[in-house]
């Protein structure tokens, strides 16, 4: 067998284009779950029974069903109510909801982590409730989470190549149509996957950095 990238090489800045949007779509997907995990935990350990309850049936659902069955029932359910989305809409809101289920739970556990002396100490020393949340319970609760977030930002990279299935022109998409071009299948994908393993270990790296930098996290670079 013999092997040829020059066709592949000859693309590369249309591939690393795909790259980008990869990236692009993680990073999204992962700031709005973020927020969606943020109001979700706070629910789960302070709301009202009801309200679990209803936040309990969302994780659930989207921990427990494939993201890529979520995202095809996002893509072709909605047009029938009336709401028509891009393939590229209907990857991201996707992302964000299994996104969003997924850190409600990791967010939760950091509220859980807070430990009861640490509150008492804050009263004891007349800290204020705003006070309280300012200087005790956010730096315990970011330099707990720091890592299995960053984990998560990094399946979620990986994961955005399901968009490809959905005609969305990221790295793996990007990688089909010259597949499709060229028939140099093995020289195609080697290389998507030598640029998958670029970008998320240059994202490892940085988020090492960030977390040992800013938070005093513990973190494995490798």
């Amino acid at each position: 067998m013999q092997f040829d990238y020059s066709p592949v090489l000859e693309r590369m800045p249309y591939l690393i284009g795909g790259a980008w949007l990869s990236l692009q779509i993680a990073f999204l997907a992962f700031a709005f779950g973020m927020l969606l995990g943020l109001g979700g935990a706070s629910v789960r350990a302070y709301g009202p029974r009801w309200a679990r309850r209803v936040v309990g049936v969302y994780v659930v659902f989207f921990t427990n069903t494939p993201q890529l069955v979520q995202i095809f029932f996002i893509f072709f359910a909605l047009p029938d109510a009336g709401i028509l989305l891009s393939p590229y809409q209907a990857v991201l809101i996707g992302m964000t909801l299994n996104a969003g289920a997924y850190l409600t739970e990791i967010q939760r556990a950091g509220f859980e982590s807070v430990r009861l002396p640490e509150l008492e100490a804050a009263e004891t020393l007349g800290f204020s409730r705003i006070q309280t949340i300012r200087y005790v319970i956010l730096p315990h609760i970011v330099r707990v989470l720091f890592p299995p977030l960053s984990n998560q930002y990094i399946l979620m990279t990986l994961g955005t190549s399901m968009a490809a299935v959905f005609g969305v022109e990221e790295l793996t998409g990007r990688a089909y149509n010259i597949n499709s071009e060229t028939f140099r299948s093995i020289e195609v994908f080697s290389v998507a996957a030598v640029l998958y393993i670029v970008i998320t270990l240059i994202a490892t790296l940085s988020l090492a950095f960030v977390g040992k930098r800013f938070f005093r996290a513990k973190m494995r670079w490798f």
